[in-house]
């Protein structure tokens, strides 16, 4: 029986769809740089090898793009991998067999062939980790018909989603950001699926619509709520699935509010939020009573110096100043107390390395 009255942290709804998986499933397995690792990807891991064996969880070496055609190759004799990268910096490796291989095959074979394959990737800044190691590229994926792209923003979709990705019969990049891990929320116990594809109303409101992936997710709510506290309704959506996109629930939005703003945790420049504005364009102009917003990085490499980082990232108090601006209001408001008290390569004082 499926129960609501716990609480889980995001790393641990991901090991919860793993392991729920793996016991419902003998052909899931696990493979990743560190996957057995004491620390266990932030602790999305921990355990598993324990109660599954070496032969269902294993570490892997250095050569992304050769265990991703193995976990290619396992996966069309009947297997289901889940592949896990500590960074989606080093995925990049592999960006061939993803896109040329994994994507194609379905495809090809005329839908007589499947790749059930989980490649599970962590975005995201965190202490230091700069232009190599912190870059969100979910644009990239979402561009490649074949790739179904996922990114949860709260430990009960980490955990309906992941398991709605590992039964799906083709294959999900499914994008970690490393703010979440400790982030706690409400999880049902035992098996359940969130439908990939669906995209979800966090928020009512009805001034404007707050488009958000992943972690912006979040900043868009704590906006919301310094908005609300000024009049402002603003209705926030979380995307959930990058691809296919949810379109239908973001235009009824728009309709209803006439504004939109999208928050991204990648870059402005040709990124996702450039999708959804193309969109709404598209298909909801003649609700729109002023230009659509775009929150985002600025275009250039992610600063690793944390006085740098300040200036680069944004959060709640920039969703709450464009707003504002929308609305025909001063953007500045109340910037400053939305502003995080911490450098903005850390989330809060609990996170720590070494990742």
């Amino acid at each position: 029986m499926v129960v609501d009255d716990r609480e889980l942290k995001f790393s641990q709804a991901i090991n919860e769809a793993i392991d729920t998986c793996m016991a419902k499933d003998p052909r899931v397995y696990v493979m990743g740089l560190g996957v057995p690792d004491p620390k266990g990807v932030f602790g999305s891991t921990l355990g598993l090898q324990q109660k599954y064996g070496t032969l269902r969880v294993m570490d892997m070496p250095t050569s992304e793009n050769g265990m991703t055609g193995v976990a290619i190759g396992s996966a069309l004799v009947g297997m289901r991998p889940i592949m896990t990268h500590q960074r989606v910096d080093f995925a990049l490796l592999a960006i061939e067999q993803m896109v040329n291989q994994a994507a194609k095959w379905h495809y090809m074979f005329g839908g007589q062939m499947s790749v059930p394959l989980v490649i599970r990737m962590i975005i995201g800044r965190g202490w230091g980790q700069g232009p190599q190691h912190s870059q969100s590229l979910q644009a990239w994926f979402s561009h490649v018909p074949g790739l179904k792209v996922v990114m949860p923003a709260t430990p009960h979709d980490a955990k309906g989603l992941l398991i709605a990705s590992i039964e799906e019969d083709n294959p999900v990049i499914f994008i970690e950001h490393r703010w979440l891990y400790n982030v706690s929320g409400p999880v049902p116990a035992g098996w359940y699926q969130v439908p990939l594809g669906k995209a979800k109303v966090v928020r009512e409101g009805s001034d404007l619509t707050i488009t958000a992936t992943s972690y912006m997710t979040l900043e868009a709510l704590r906006a919301a709520e310094t908005l609300a506290e000024e009049g402002i309704g603003a209705e926030v959506i979380d995307v959930r699935t990058l691809n296919p996109l949810d379109e239908t629930l973001i235009m009824e939005s728009v309709a209803r509010t006439g504004r939109l703003l999208v928050a991204d945790t990648a870059w402005k420049n040709v990124g996702f939020s450039a999708e959804i504005v193309a969109r709404v364009a598209e298909k909801a102009f003649p609700y729109l009573k002023s230009a659509p917003c775009r929150v985002a990085l600025p275009d250039c490499p992610a600063p690793t110096a944390p006085e740098l980082s300040r200036y680069f990232y944004p959060h709640a108090a920039h969703v709450a100043a464009a707003a504002r601006r929308m609305i025909g209001l001063s953007g500045d408001g109340r910037m400053a107390e939305l502003a995080p008290a911490v450098p903005l390569d850390v989330p809060d004082p609990s996170f720590t390395g070494p990742f």
